[in-house]
């Protein structure tokens, strides 16, 4: 049964999940000093919306065998992922500023740790789409109405283990399997046109079998749509998401530089003022 179109309220609770998901991204990565705000960042509003409005899980039962599977493909954005999941209840949000320290469960990339939410060991680019499919089809023998979510970057699908993982999920038909594209066109050694082009990507995931649904990756409304558009049977999904490298802090959007690069105590300061955070 097709999900209700999302309230104009649901809407801008959304959007305030996005938001201090956000804050919380730019202050754990001030903190540690290293990690990655860029690809954080854009990913935000596809976070907000799967956390809390698409994906069927429980932080009070973090175990419970029905629970939708994340798999954050592009390990290296660990910070949204944790921020997502401190803001849903897993863990106390002071955990957030322990990230990258000795004896934190908050490393650089995610380590499984299923009580506080991390399904998925990743970090090694073009591997966590396999995960994720060998997840979604374990399932399915299981008849369990679970489905898994999996987030790549685009500098990520440049590899060529992407292709085979996604070769798989159409042949064995895993339509329980909802892959989303954080398309901001920028890696860490810039442009991905200039790197290795992928354009047209929506095509290429096409002529792979999978069914693809296209969506501004920064429009809450239209994220809501595009995760609530029923699926086609026997097709994985792709939902291709249109965003921002940086989005949300103006000296971070559509700049390369900051893939990789933490924000110092005065760009702390600066990001907050925009998002409406504590300095």
């Amino acid at each position: 049964m097709q999900k209700a179109t999302a309230t104009d309220l649901e809407i801008a609770d959304l959007k305030e999940k996005a938001r201090q998901i956000r804050i919380s991204i730019v202050k754990m990565l001030a903190e540690a000093g290293s990690g990655h705000p860029g690809g954080s960042l854009s990913a935000a509003d596809i976070m907000s919306v799967l956390y809390f409005r698409v994906m069927n899980h429980d932080p009070g039962n973090p175990l419970k065998p029905d629970r939708d599977r994340f798999v954050l493909s592009k390990g290296h954005a660990a910070p949204v992922l944790y921020a997502t999941l401190a803001e849903a209840g897993y863990f106390p949000k002071s955990e957030l500023l322990s990230l990258r320290k000795l004896g934190s469960f908050l490393r650089g990339h995610p380590l499984t740790d299923l009580e506080h939410g991390i399904e998925a060991t990743t970090g090694s680019l073009g591997q966590g789409l396999s995960f994720a499919v060998g997840a979604a089809l374990g399932l399915k023998l299981d008849r369990s109405a679970a489905r898994v979510f999996c987030l790549m970057g685009d500098g990520e699908i440049q590899s060529g283990q992407i292709w085979e993982a996604a070769m798989s999920a159409a042949h064995y038909k895993a339509d329980n399997l909802i892959g989303i594209l954080d398309r901001n066109r920028l890696q860490i050694d810039g442009d991905t046109e200039k790197v290795m082009a992928l354009d047209p990507v929506a095509d290429k995931w096409t002529a792979f079998g999978w069914h693809v649904v296209e969506a501004d990756g920064h429009d809450t409304k239209a994220l809501c749509a595009a995760f609530d558009a029923p699926p086609v049977p026997g097709k994985p999904t792709l939902i291709l998401a249109d965003t921002v490298k940086g989005k949300g802090v103006s000296f971070m959007e559509g700049k390369a530089s900051f893939h990789g690069v933490a924000p110092s105590r005065d760009e702390e300061t600066q990001a907050m003022a925009e998002l409406g955070g504590d300095a």
